[in-house]
């Protein structure tokens, strides 16, 4: 059992090094992988590609957004990873929200090793998003939304 805890943790350390040098050995940098996670997020949206969520957002995720539908106001509604995860699956899952035409655009504020910052304007508004390293990869820990400023 010991011999094979050791071999678990070697695959792992392997790996973990392995994926952290092909980055940088493929000049691919953190403020690249940032904006990679969080064009991942706007296209699981506009794809209904939920395993881009998957990839690009911390299961810990903390959303809250700041809307009007039908002529009602919210504010502070929060969203688990799991309702977004589903959300993702559905929500242009017919075209009809979201198209080739729709805004992405990313905005990266800052980037230090393990944090990062940043503004999406999409099709439903704009996120700011707070971003962290995990284990290698960036994900999306924070988003605040807001629905198209008046």
């Amino acid at each position: 059992m010991k011999k094979f805890s050791h071999f678990l943790f070697m695959t792992a350390c392997l790996f973990y090094f392995s994926t952290a040098s092909f980055a940088k050995d493929s000049g691919i940098t953190d403020h690249d992988m940032v904006h990679d996670a969080i064009e991942d997020y706007v296209l699981a949206l506009h794809e209904a590609s939920p395993e881009r969520i998957a990839r690009s957002v911390d299961t810990s995720l903390t959303k809250i957004g700041y809307y009007e539908y039908n002529g009602k106001e919210y504010n502070n509604i929060p969203m688990t990873y799991q309702q977004l995860y589903d959300l993702s699956a559905k929500w242009n899952k017919k075209g009809d929200n979201a198209n080739t035409d729709s805004p992405k655009k990313i905005e990266i504020y800052e980037v230090h090793d393990k944090t990062a910052s940043a503004k999406l304007t999409a099709e439903w508004g704009i996120d700011f998003m707070h971003l962290s390293k995990v284990d290698g990869r960036w994900k999306i820990m924070n988003i605040m939304w807001q629905s198209k400023p008046q």
